[in-house]
């Protein structure tokens, strides 16, 4: 119950300027940590990037080949060369 009250509290905090320096110090020392962290994960969604790409590549040229062959189906059934029937038993 204290706890639900405390949060509900509202208190004023002021920030002296030696905390508001140790903010600024905290951040400069860890701004490199913070690049390479938002450099790594870029570098992560890059490499997603290009897996589902490759991905989507490697299905369109699976469809491109089924539709060539479906194609050449159809076009010897239009010309009269085929052996295949369609519709009788």
């Amino acid at each position: 119950m204290v706890l639900i009250e405390n949060m509900t509290k509202k208190t004023e905090a002021v920030l002296k300027p030696a905390d508001l320096e140790a903010i600024e110090r905290f951040v400069y020392r860890n701004g490199d940590d913070i690049a390479t962290a938002i450099s790594r994960s870029f570098e992560r969604l890059e490499e997603r990037m290009d897996a589902i790409e490759s991905r989507i590549f490697s299905r369109l040229s699976e469809i491109e080949t089924e539709l060539k062959d479906e194609l050449k189906i159809l076009r010897l059934l239009a010309e009269g060369e085929s052996e295949v029937v369609i519709g009788e038993k």
